[in-house]
């Protein structure tokens, strides 16, 4: 186990950029980068016995400078929909940028949190590799009122359990929402389509939208739909059935609200590859994003001259819900000034 620093290459600013990776005792390497936070490669021993990737990415930071499909992206200080661009606290409003359908916001618009560079140090301990990544998001970045402090670790046991750790201090109320974009294909990176794939996934309801992926409020049941992962199935299974969720997302891009008590740590989803290899989330969070990669441009150019195309990954995004802060039902991703935020989600490979 340990960790390993490598220049990974320079901004177009001229600002070098470092690959940081973690290793256990069983082969399995992690690494990510301090431009972005973003997780660039996930290196798993499969049941063969072979190491493979089994995550998306690019090759150079040019390349994640621009990263339309947010390939490994932390994402902040709001992750996934906000419904109008904009939502009110202590009856102030707050606009935020209009980047998705000219009217609504994803992922919380520029500065991206996976577009700026974090601070990082080894925090190591207790025989788990463990990277700490963090910066200032200064007051009303993104249109967020709050100086917050902003930190993501990452850490990797002997179990193969890859460990992402949220923290956050605000001056102000603000809203926090935190999430990882990672996209897994489970027979290797470069394998293609991933709709053979077996996916469970913990929820009986999941945050019904309106057709631009707007949560309206309503949590509503998945039983007998294509949209239930209830009893493992291939995602290829229903993704193109007639059914206005998935066409509203070309396939799955909706939020299953988890079955757990709100904050419990516990199960999400489980992912299965051709190849046998396992994956499993575990959150504290209330929501899981599940994602089937299906906007990804034909023809991508992705790492060591692979290329990537619709549908070549799976993201399972932990999240408070969509447009919480637009929605008083919804559990509350309001962070109040000087309160800490905390939270942790897990990928286990087995």
């Amino acid at each position: 186990m340990g960790i390993k620093t490598d220049v990974f290459g320079k901004t177009a600013e001229g600002t070098q950029v470092y690959k940081i990776t973690l290793c256990n005792d069983n082969g399995m390497k992690v690494s990510c980068i301090n431009y972005g936070a973003n997780i660039v490669s996930i290196e798993v021993p499969d049941k063969s016995g072979k190491t493979i990737d089994v995550c998306l990415g690019f090759d150079s930071v040019e390349e994640y400078e621009v990263n339309p499909p947010f390939f490994g992206a932390f994402i902040g200080r709001c992750a996934n929909r906000v419904g109008g661009a904009s939502f009110t606290i202590n009856g102030n409003t707050y606009q935020l940028a209009k980047n998705e359908k000219d009217k609504n916001t994803l992922h919380s618009g520029a500065p991206f949190y996976h577009k700026v560079l974090y601070d990082y140090k080894d925090v190591s301990a207790d025989g788990v590799s463990a990277v700490c990544l963090s910066r200032l998001s200064p007051d009303m970045e993104q249109g967020f009122p709050g100086n917050l402090d902003v930190s993501v670790t990452y850490s990797l046991t002997n179990d193969n359990e890859l460990i992402i750790e949220y923290g956050a201090r605000s001056d102000k109320d603000t809203v926090v929402n935190f999430t990882n974009h990672s996209y897994f294909n489970l027979d290797g990176n470069a394998s293609g389509n991933v709709e053979n794939h077996k996916v469970y996934i913990n929820a009986e309801k999941y945050t019904a939208t309106t057709s631009e992926l707007i949560p309206t409020g309503e949590l509503a049941d998945i039983k007998g739909t294509p949209l239930d992962f209830t009893s493992e199935k291939r995602v290829g299974e229903d993704i193109d059935k007639d059914m206005d969720t998935l066409k509203y997302g070309k396939g799955y891009d909706l939020n299953y609200a988890i079955n757990k008590p709100l904050g419990e740590f516990g199960l999400a989803a489980r992912a299965k590859g051709e190849n046998g290899l396992v994956m499993e989330v575990y959150t504290d969070l209330p929501g899981v994003q599940f994602y089937t990669g299906n906007n990804i441009g034909a023809g991508l150019k992705g790492k060591a001259d692979c290329t990537y195309g619709p549908r070549s990954g799976l993201c399972f995004e932990t999240q408070q819900f969509p447009n919480a802060c637009n929605i008083d039902s919804f559990p509350s991703c309001i962070l109040k000034a000087g309160e800490k935020f905390v939270s942790k989600t897990m990928y286990k490979f087995l």
